[in-house]
């Protein structure tokens, strides 16, 4: 049983952890991954600056993958939040889940994304192009 959390202060290679769901009993993997994007409410963003309490926010990772695993019938998974300044296109958030059924591996990753998005403790700074910058509310879906 893979579960891994990993908070990266610069991109990374999700391979070792995507890798790590190839399991024999798993006949289906589902991933998520959020990117920069370069505008916001109506406001062109150049950039985003994720601060993260990493001790907490390990541990509430690791803790929202368990639930995962007890809620659905899922094999592994595995899961990335980047901290510090992302560019336009940079990822900022990875999950894998692997499970015998593909029904239980999509589930079980819309489950963790949102459960990221309300319950890490992740401030975010959105960068605008005219130049003024502006702390965000993480916390809600989309």
């Amino acid at each position: 049983m893979a579960i891994r959390f990993v908070i990266a202060a610069q991109e990374m290679d999700i391979t070792p952890l995507k890798q790590a769901l190839r399991l024999a009993e798993a006949g289906g993997y589902c991933a998520f991954e959020g990117w920069v994007r370069n505008h916001n409410h109506g406001r062109a963003v150049k950039a985003l600056e994720y601060q993260v309490y990493e001790a907490l926010a390990r541990k509430e990772g690791a803790a929202i993958l368990e639930e995962a695993m007890e809620r659905f019938e899922i094999s592994a998974a595995s899961a990335m939040h980047r901290s510090g300044m992302l560019d336009i296109g940079d990822m900022a958030v990875w999950i894998g889940v692997s499970a015998p059924h593909r029904e239980a591996a999509f589930q079980a990753c819309r489950f963790i994304i949102d459960a990221i998005k309300q319950r890490l403790p992740v401030w975010k700074k959105e960068h605008y192009t005219e130049g003024e910058a502006q702390w965000v509310a993480c916390h809600h879906h989309g």
